[in-house]
């Protein structure tokens, strides 16, 4: 009979081991893995809210320069833009500092 070392085992073990940690920390740490997941979803949550203010500015800007355009002027709008650009005053204005 012959004895056999329990070297090869060893070895088999140890490697099986080294990768199992190997690929758990991946599956946390790496580039795919879920602590980077977690920050890109929060990313993506900061970038949405980012998005959706921008989108209520461009509404509003939409709007003054649909207003302010040929077809449709709001006079009250345009004395208010003309008032604020040149710094003037009219003689009933009040001012509040």
């Amino acid at each position: 009979m012959t004895k056999n070392s329990g070297f090869g085992f060893l070895a088999y073990a140890t490697m099986a081991v080294a990768l199992a940690i190997y690929f758990a920390f991946a599956a946390v740490q790496g580039d795919l893995g879920v602590l980077q997941r977690i920050a890109i979803q929060s990313e993506l949550n900061a970038l949405i809210e980012t998005r959706d203010a921008l989108e209520g500015d461009v509404a509003a800007m939409t709007n003054k320069t649909r207003r302010l355009s040929d077809n449709f002027l709001d006079l009250d709008l345009l004395d208010e833009r003309a008032r604020n650009i040149l710094g003037t005053l009219r003689a009933d204005d009040l001012v509040v500092r």
